[in-house]
């Protein structure tokens, strides 16, 4: 009885022969029949992984079940496939040998976009100006007014007398003291 694709007389001798000749293992030790190990593996050599292993949902030694946000309906899919074809997916995203991934070019380039920032910036709000309506800079809005505009209280006042609280201390069950005045 054939158990999974990988379980056949042909594909047995093969790896029975490379693990002779390779006693430590194959592909960096991952072992024998593991797809979710050759994932991990793999993963290291991708800049972003194509998929999170956590996205997987089942393997039955056949076929690959996992699930991804379509861009196009916005909508989570789940999708079954071969092994076969799980991991040509997944080699597909690893860079020759010799190759660096592109993060950043152009003006969003680390180096590129300092220089640049100002000339952008100056360069909006001239647009600005010319175009009424097109440029507007909103500043940053803190906690306290953030809180006001959302639930309509100030989070400040004292809900008993009135009275305006001062913030000495923020403690957080699971990160502990978060913020202490003295």
């Amino acid at each position: 009885m054939v158990k999974s694709w990988f379980d056949t007389p042909e594909i047995n001798e093969v790896v029975d022969e490379l693990w002779k000749k390779y006693p430590k293992g194959l592909v960096a030790n991952v072992s024998k029949g593991n797809v979710y190990g050759l994932a991990r593996y793999l993963a290291k050599y991708v800049a972003s992984p194509p998929i999170a292993v956590r996205r997987i949902i089942d393997y039955d030694g056949w076929n690959v079940t996992y699930w991804y946000n379509d861009h196009k309906t916005k909508a989570k899919k789940v999708e079954t496939v071969t092994v076969d074809v799980f991991i040509g997916r997944m080699v597909q995203h690893i860079m020759p040998k010799g190759f660096q991934r592109v993060r950043y070019y152009g003006l969003q380039a680390t180096k590129t976009f300092k220089k640049w920032a100002d000339v952008i910036s100056k360069g909006i709000q001239a647009i600005g100006r010319v175009i009424k309506g097109t440029y507007k800079i909103i500043r940053v809005k803190k906690y306290r007014e953030r809180y006001i505009e959302l639930s309509s209280r100030d989070p400040l006042l004292c809900s008993y007398c009135g009275n305006e609280m001062i913030l000495w201390a923020i403690w957080h069950p699971k990160y502990g003291m978060l913020y202490d005045e003295y």
